[in-house]
């Protein structure tokens, strides 16, 4: 009796590190084919080289951002620029088929977004804040939100499986102060990665490296070459991390915290699960000192 009761002990022991130590699926949000990127791009990377499943999923398909084309044109080149960005970031990449600049807070929209967080069985899901200065990135955060808590009701979209549990809801880091300011919970050190990264964004040369430039009166600046384009692009997408995010980064990495250059910063959203500090561990394995 007492090896059948072992043996059972050791296979549940087993089912249990199995579970726990299952790939983590992580989707990002984003309004447009390359905001994913520059919010949680380096910490996707940190994700994907572990061994868990990353997606990123853009809500728009970009088709007004250029001020030389537009519509299915530039829609199909936008979509095209992600795909190769999830390649070099090691990650999937949808486009979601809705007009840049016309995104809504809808019933359909919301249903497709709880569909997409259920589809990928999520255990973290990532997205703006919904106070932002471009009505797509903060109708993106309110369609998230408002999936937070649908996504485990059964009656709700019932033609995908609802999840078991709610994911952990976090928002990626921004420089809004009203209604009120960003407040990082969790930052993760991208250093290593941040290479990495920027290749990854070039891929998006219609926005990097035509559109944004374009709209702050730099387009003059941009480099022809491929290798000063990243250098160029690397300078301007690198900020020091804040006083906030550095004690924030103590608190993960200890000393670490002070020679770190590169940083990716989240707020857990007070509508999904609530994980302790052991938790945060659990799901953000880069975190461990």
């Amino acid at each position: 009796m007492k090896r059948i009761a072992l043996i059972i002990c050791l296979v549940f022991s087993g089912l249990f590190l199995f579970a726990q130590d299952r790939p983590l699926n992580v989707i990002v949000f984003g309004a447009h084919p390359d905001d994913c990127d520059a919010d949680a791009g380096g910490t996707a990377i940190l994700f994907s080289n572990l061994g868990h499943n990353v997606k990123f999923v853009s809500l728009t398909n970009g088709d007004a951002g250029h001020y030389a084309m537009g519509g299915g044109e530039l829609a199909k080149i936008r979509t095209a620029e992600a795909k190769e960005a999830g390649k070099r970031f090691g990650v999937e990449y949808d486009v979601l088929d809705n007009h840049d600049g016309e995104l809504m807070p809808t019933l359909v929209n919301r249903l497709r977004v709880i569909r997409e967080i259920r589809k990928w069985n999520a255990d973290i899901v990532i997205a703006p804040r919904p106070n932002d200065y471009h009505p797509d990135h903060r109708y993106t955060g309110i369609l998230v939100q408002d999936a937070a808590y649908m996504v485990i009701v059964p009656n709700i979209a019932p033609d995908v499986p609802p999840l078991k549990k709610n994911p952990v809801f976090i928002y990626s880091e921004d420089g809004f102060q009203k209604p009120n300011p960003f407040e990082p919970d969790i930052a993760v050190i991208i250093d290593d990665v941040f290479e990495q990264k920027i290749h990854a964004m070039a891929a998006h040369e219609s926005q990097y490296f035509d559109w944004l430039p374009w709209t702050m009166g730099r387009l003059d600046e941009v480099p022809k070459d491929g290798k000063a384009r990243l250098e160029w692009l690397g300078n301007w997408r690198s900020n020091s991390p804040d006083k906030k995010t550095v004690e924030v980064l103590k608190k993960w990495y200890g000393d670490k915290a002070t020679i770190a250059k590169h940083v990716e910063g989240f707020e857990i959203c007070e509508y999904g699960k609530q994980p302790n500090d052991n938790e945060i561990r659990r799901l953000f394995p880069m975190l461990k000192k």
